[in-house]
């Protein structure tokens, strides 16, 4: 393996672990904001939503497109941790012991 394919697969494992904390960071504050605990007026609050909206609605979309909404209940972020989890737990662990 050269150094740079292991720089890149160490890179990765991080980077999705960040994804999964904005990806919960977006689903508690959507929660905070349907049940007015929090106020989208405030200019901190819509900062950090938009940004968690930005990076995560590309992602759960086509997601959205496949899975059926239960009762008004969105299940896409959970696929998409789970997906995720299987990239970093197995595919990641896969190509460090391929090189």
């Amino acid at each position: 393996m050269s150094p740079i394919d292991g720089l890149i697969i160490y890179l990765i494992h991080p980077a999705l672990s960040i994804l999964v904390w904005i990806v919960i960071i977006g689903i508690v504050m959507s929660w905070l904001i349907n049940f007015n605990v929090i106020n989208t007026h405030n200019q901190f609050v819509s900062t950090i939503y938009r940004i968690t909206h930005a990076v995560t609605e590309p992602l759960l979309r086509p997601i959205r497109s496949v899975l059926p909404t239960l009762g008004g209940l969105d299940f896409s972020p959970i696929v998409l941790v789970l997906l995720i989890g299987f990239v970093q737990g197995y595919v990641l662990a896969e190509l460090v012991r391929l090189f």
